[in-house]
């Protein structure tokens, strides 16, 4: 049993910001959600009461240490992977680019990797000028512009002997769609391609297994589900100890420690576990971390699920409103964006907000999936339904879209 969304609301502050006289609503958890009292606690707790460099003799060097290890397990219990197979560094944009230079030793000149259009170009941009460094050429999987899915069939015959790695998102932050990775991986390691998973949408809202993936590499940002700016890198440890990755010479030799450069944000990876114990205290159900969070994460999934239908539908009797992606029977997130006939995006947002609802608009840095969709430069208008999300607040926001449409 998942404890009720009233006693959630409850451990996040932010919740009690009122705005022109109205109690915020925040619908930008898509670009990065609200903190609870937990993870603020466990960062503050570490400032005060533990924060030195790591790998010394003195007391708190050693509760740094053990912070650490212990947020490795937290976030390993988070992805279905070992402690050692977990990696910090400041967000995923900036990992992504460090495993992309790694990586890049592997590659020879007119190797193949392949992206898709409908990925942040977190996923994209550093293979971009990994190929434009290395001669290296990328091929893109197509989405359909309708649906807003990924034309995933495509792969097999994107793939040749030349090819060396699969780029794919788990769920797309733009349009909320979720793609079937597993199948993804299964094809790509069938070729012997590697696979990286961008999982940063996916991973507040459905719980990731990097097991069930079969992926080789998987990236994701704490920011994106209650927890403080950090990415997490999981790679496969036989992977993390070969890769010759950029690194100091005095620096670790033994994986994670070796893919991580330079001083990390300590009170960062406790607040990131911090997280992640938040998440699995939703549920009473089950005897270890991992089967706590699985648990959440189905109640919170059908919830979300709930949020979604009442959303779309209330979108969907407005005139001038069109909404893009997959429909709420279709495998999505609670993340849903639109535009209003007439009215740009960015003017959608600061009336709404004139109302206390805050949303985001433009591309998301998704820029290929809205140039695909025909849509002008303020992009879409995008909704994000989180844990803390009520309907009341969804009717808010659909009478509010009302009087901005009519």
């Amino acid at each position: 049993m998942i404890i009720p969304v009233q006693e959630i609301r409850s451990h996040f502050p932010a919740l009690w910001r009122t705005h022109n006289g109205h109690e915020v609503a925040y619908f930008d958890g898509p670009g990065g959600t609200q903190v609870p009292h937990a993870v603020i606690d466990a960062m503050t707790d570490y400032l005060l009461n533990h924060n030195a460099n790591t790998h010394w003799a003195f007391p708190t060097s050693a509760e740094t240490d053990e912070i650490v290890a212990n947020s490795r397990q937290a976030l390993a219990d988070f992805l279905n992977a070992s402690p050692d197979e977990i990696a910090f560094g400041q967000n995923m944009t900036s990992l992504t680019f460090h495993l992309s230079r790694a990586l890049g030793g592997r590659f020879a000149e007119g190797d193949e990797i392949i992206c898709t259009e409908l990925d942040h170009h977190a996923n994209i941009d550093p293979w971009r000028f990994l190929a434009k460094e290395r001669g290296l050429n990328i091929n893109f999987i197509t989405f359909d512009t309708e649906s807003g899915t990924l034309n995933l069939d495509e792969l097999q015959g994107l793939i040749t002997d030349r090819t060396k790695l699969l780029a794919i998102g788990a769920a797309s932050n733009a349009l909320g769609t979720i793609s079937d990775v597993k199948k993804a991986c299964a094809i790509a390691r069938d070729a012997r391609v590697l696979s990286f998973v961008d999982a940063v949408h996916y991973a507040p809202h459905e719980l990731v297994d990097v097991r069930d993936f079969g992926c080789d590499f998987l990236a994701c940002s704490a920011y994106k589900f209650y927890g403080p700016h950090i990415g997490i890198l999981f790679g496969r440890n036989e992977l993390l100890n070969s890769i010759d990755f950029p690194k100091l010479r005095p620096a670790p030799d033994a994986a994670p420690d070796r893919v991580e450069t330079g001083t990390q944000s300590h009170e960062s990876i406790a607040g990131a576990a911090a997280a992640v114990d938040f998440l699995a205290s939703l549920s009473e159900d089950g005897d270890s971390r991992r089967e706590r969070l699985a648990s959440a994460f189905r109640e919170l999934h059908a919830r979300q699920s709930d949020l979604v239908r009442r959303l779309w539908d209330g979108l969907s009797a407005i005139g001038g409103v069109r909404i893009f992606g997959p429909n709420p029977e279709m495998p999505r997130t609670s993340t849903v964006s639109f535009t209003i006939d007439g009215v740009d995006s960015e003017t959608v947002s600061r009336r709404l907000a004139e109302d206390g609802l805050f949303a985001s608009n433009g591309d998301f840095y998704a820029s290929t999936v809205v140039e695909r969709l025909g849509l002008p430069e303020t992009g879409l208008l995008r909704i994000g339904c989180c844990i803390y999300t009520t309907q009341d607040e969804i009717d808010r926001l659909v009478e509010a879209v009302v009087r901005i449409a009519g």
